[in-house]
């Protein structure tokens, strides 16, 4: 067979996206709902932040995500230290029998004065501070409030040390809106708010070998609404 022959026959199939080797998979489980604000009855606070519990239509979203995560194959566990992320994660530990691992650093942006509860209510109302926080991208503009830069560098330290402690595994990681939105902001070099918004119990999924991060799924709620079902099959 002459070289034009042999290069004809060559084809270029596509094929689907496979994690290199020694990357880990970190997928980003946002908690189920938590339970409802009411004034006067502040949320009680850990390490300054508040610490509500699920809500019953929260532990319900726990039991759907964790349905779907536990026919996956899932290396670790984890947690940030307010009590909403382990409730939601305790199906899911349960069913694999793993231990959740409390990570501090996975814990939500710091809120300042407006921890408690007060920020659903300054959403809600539309304050000059809370519309000033969505025009400008930033946390800090509430008082007290964790810096923007601080809170970047936080959300992409902890993201990194995991990764580089699970090499080629993959990780459930349960933890808190915001940081999803950083998280994923950082990886896709966007607006910080661009990813702001995740669906309570929904799966968001990184990729993440020697620093570089990938995107490969966002708010995805399949398993609560029924949404898009092919997207419900394994996550691959």
């Amino acid at each position: 067979m002459n070289p034009a022959d042999e290069s004809a026959e060559r084809v270029y199939r596509q094929s689907r996206f496979a994690p290199p080797p020694g990357a880990t998979e970190v997928l980003l489980v946002r908690h189920g709902a938590s339970q409802a604000f009411r004034p006067g009855e502040p949320f009680p606070l850990v390490d300054g932040q508040g610490d509500p519990e699920l809500a019953p239509e929260g532990r319900e979203q726990a039991v759907q995500v964790c349905r779907r995560l536990a026919g996956e194959h899932i290396d670790a566990v984890y947690v940030s230290s307010l009590r909403r992320t382990s409730q939601t994660a305790e199906p899911l530990a349960r069913a694999l029998g793993l231990v959740s691992r409390v990570e501090p650093d996975l814990r939500e942006v710091h809120l300042g004065s407006w921890e408690g509860g007060l920020f659903r209510v300054k959403v809600a109302e539309n304050d000059p501070v809370a519309l000033r926080l969505f025009a400008e991208e930033r946390w800090d503009v509430i008082p007290g409030a964790e810096e923007a830069e601080a809170f970047a560098r936080r959300v992409r330290q902890v993201i990194d040390r995991l990764a580089a402690a699970h090499a080629g595994q993959r990780l459930a990681v349960f933890t808190h809106g915001a940081f999803i939105a950083q998280a994923l902001a950082l990886a896709a070099r966007s607006r910080p708010f661009a990813f702001l918004g995740a669906d309570n119990a929904s799966i968001s999924h990184l990729v993440v070998l020697d620093g570089r991060w990938t995107v490969r799924r966002y708010n995805d709620t399949a398993h609560i609404d029924g949404a898009l079902e092919a997207s419900a099959a394994p996550l691959t």
